[in-house]
């Protein structure tokens, strides 16, 4: 079990590849991917779609990294923390209009995003930094040292009846 993991057990940040993935492929992955394929697919039309990221530890520091390319980190993307989760909304709004002596195309695409992650337990909001690169929106912050603790794990004994 990785690091992360010690203090995250409801963790699910693993997205299958779709290019890659056949519908009998996703009964061979953990189940966090089969629940974050199910949610896609029986997502509303209106709801927002999740951003994807990666969560790892460096060191003492949480790093979490979501894809946002060709997004504005000053308009498009609203980082917050809620009830003691790190919350990351997007909105993408993309028209492009070519104009010709004899013709016209324009092509446009837009939606909302959201992902919402647990962070460890008595993180200070004060030590969140988000960062934007190249198209990816990074969030680092030091976990303290009681969150990365090897949980306490206790054997139950299974009778036979």
């Amino acid at each position: 079990m990785s690091e992360l993991h010690k203090w995250s057990p409801f963790h699910s940040s693993r997205w299958p590849d779709r290019s890659r993935t056949s519908p009998v492929d996703l009964f061979r992955r953990s189940p966090s991917d089969l629940w974050d394929a199910m949610d896609r697919m029986f997502q509303e039309e209106n709801q927002p779609m999740p951003i994807r990221v990666e969560e790892f530890l460096d060191g003492n520091t949480l790093v979490i990294r979501a894809e946002a390319p060709g997004l504005d980190p000053d308009k498009d993307i609203d980082v917050s923390v809620v009830d003691g989760a790190l919350q990351i909304r997007a909105e993408r709004k993309e028209e492009k209009e070519e104009k010709g002596k004899d013709s016209y195309r324009s092509e446009f695409r837009y939606g909302s995003f959201l992902r919402t992650l647990p962070l460890p337990q008595d993180v200070k909001e004060e030590d969140i930094k988000a960062t934007y690169k190249d198209g990816v929106l990074e969030v680092r912050t030091p976990v303290p040292a009681q969150a990365l603790a090897e949980p306490k794990t206790t054997k139950l004994p299974i009778t036979r009846e």
